[in-house]
């Protein structure tokens, strides 16, 4: 998930593994567009966040953090710290837990790590979505049979500009862990028996629903839910 000072990714191994692996285990990277793409009905969005406060939500207590605001255009701005900084829904309040879908708006500030780091629940567990990670391009889910995104096979390679937004899209039913950066499908996960839960770590102070960045400046707007029509 971020760990810069242990180890570096190799793109052109990450590729390679991705290809060989991802296709045996039922999850696969994918261009396949689109980010409001028809295949799935459900009910109205419901906004998460006013642009003031962040009624429910609270920050979450992670050594180091950075500052938690909301900017003057009503975004959610998770500041620089020393590692993680976030905001999480302490009981997951009236969200769902499977058959649903997160939408948002995500742009890194200053920083070289993951910018929108989101958990999310997954029936009675959780995962988190990781964008930019390792270095500021992963792209993945932690954890998945207990490895995170920059070991197991939804791990990919996204170049995110700085301060550039980023339309993301989550949609998560129990056969599939789905999720759309812009147009383009990142990740297309069948989940099956596979083991879904969060990477060890302060991380886990997210569940069960939360936001948080890794030693970068994250910007957050528009984020909303619904559920799904199975």
């Amino acid at each position: 998930m971020h760990h810069m000072k242990t180890t570096h990714i190799h793109y052109a191994v990450v590729t390679g593994f991705l290809f060989i692996f991802g296709l045996s285990s039922g999850c696969v990277t994918s261009s396949t567009n689109s980010a409001e793409d028809k295949s799935s009905s459900g009910k109205a969005w419901k906004s998460v966040f006013d642009g003031k406060t962040l009624g429910d939500w609270k920050v979450t207590d992670y050594a180091g953090r950075g500052e938690v605001s909301f900017d003057e255009n009503g975004s959610l701005v998770l500041g620089m710290g020393i590692e993680l900084t976030g905001v999480h829904l302490p009981d997951g309040g009236d969200y769902p837990t499977i058959d649903y879908e997160i939408a948002l708006q995500a742009k890194r500030g200053q920083g070289g790590d993951f910018f929108c780091g989101l958990t999310f629940p997954y029936l009675d567990s959780n995962a988190t979505l990781i964008l930019g990670g390792w270095g500021g391009a992963l792209v993945g889910i932690s954890s998945i049979d207990d490895f995170d995104a920059s070991e197991n096979e939804t791990g990919d390679v996204y170049v995110f500009e700085e301060n550039r937004w980023y339309d993301v899209r989550l949609r998560v039913t129990k056969a599939k862990l789905e999720a759309w950066v812009d147009a383009k499908k990142i990740i297309d996960c069948e989940v099956g028996n596979r083991k879904i839960s969060m990477r060890s770590g302060e991380v886990e102070l997210a569940a069960p629903l939360g936001l948080c960045s890794y030693a970068t400046t994250g910007v957050i707007r528009k984020m909303r839910i619904r559920k799904l029509t199975p």
